[in-house]
């Protein structure tokens, strides 16, 4: 969403030329509605512009799994198979609920043991298909129930699923976190994924993320999962409700993309990140 507002078969390959362009390695496709997406052509076209794919999803909102945990499943299968297909074996993001549902209250145990429950047998499926899950904790005026990293990995242990690992996002870590070290270092391994997004989903760096502190955690844990820049220069209809993204944004996606990922080369480097 650096470059465009909704996949499809040009606007995905736009976003896939410009990712190449400049100069990441790995892009990732929004999933958010698999039974459009066409996963032979984009693999075609990751491929002639030699880019990897990890994929994402929110849940829609009848498919919000504490309260329609058949509809959430048959979703997330069809964006599993989905995935395979595109030659991907990542799908992360809100795999767990709707983004902007809000019941006015904490989750029950009941909607926690729902979740557990649901991922527990799509999780069984995703390894079949070769797909890690990714749970991406998201802050609290997006979502009650999964708000820190420390709620994700408890979800994660109420699975059993050696195949679901830990999404953490920059931009909800500066709400709900106290600091972003400790909590990288809390999560060690299970961090597989993160999205590096500054604290107005801008350019990184030019923020109030504390990206030092960020990667010094990282470099703790030797991670080398993919650091994704995560920024909005387009505005997605899905998700425009949740993300509260109304003003038009100040920087462009080339400014996007080329100042945010030399940032980000800058201090993996730095930080001895490869």
């Amino acid at each position: 969403m650096i470059w465009i507002a909704d996949w499809d078969r040009d606007a995905g390959l736009m976003a896939i030329e410009s990712a190449a362009r400049a100069g990441a390695d790995l892009i990732e496709i929004p999933m958010l509605r698999p039974d459009r997406f066409d996963a032979a052509l984009t693999r075609q076209q990751l491929a002639d512009n030699g880019l990897q794919a990890a994929c994402s999803l929110v849940l829609p909102r009848e498919a919000h799994m504490p309260a329609r945990p058949r509809e959430a499943s048959d979703f997330l299968h069809l964006a599993i198979d989905q995935v395979a297909a595109v030659g991907s074996t990542f799908l992360g993001g809100v795999l767990y609920g709707h983004l902007g549902l809000l019941t006015g209250a904490p989750p029950t145990q009941q909607e926690r043991d729902t979740c557990a429950s649901v991922l527990r047998e799509v999780a069984g499926y995703a390894r079949q298909r070769g797909v890690t899950l990714a749970l991406e904790p998201v802050n609290r005026y997006e979502t009650y129930l999964y708000n820190t990293i420390q709620d994700v990995m408890g979800l994660i242990a109420a699975t059993g699923a050696d195949n679901i690992v830990v999404h953490a996002d920059t931009y909800h870590m500066n709400i709900e976190e106290a600091g972003f070290e400790q909590p990288v270092k809390a999560a060690g391994s299970a961090l597989a994924y993160i999205h590096c997004s500054e604290s107005d989903r801008g350019v990184p760096g030019q923020g109030n993320v504390h990206w030092d502190d960020l990667f010094a955690g990282l470099a703790a844990i030797d991670f080398r999962g993919p650091l994704v820049l995560e920024s909005f220069a387009a505005i997605n209809p899905d998700l425009a409700g949740a993300t509260c993204m109304w003003r038009t944004p100040t920087y462009t996606s080339d400014q996007l993309a080329k100042e945010g990922l030399a940032f980000l080369r800058e201090k993996a480097s730095v930080y001895g990140l490869k």
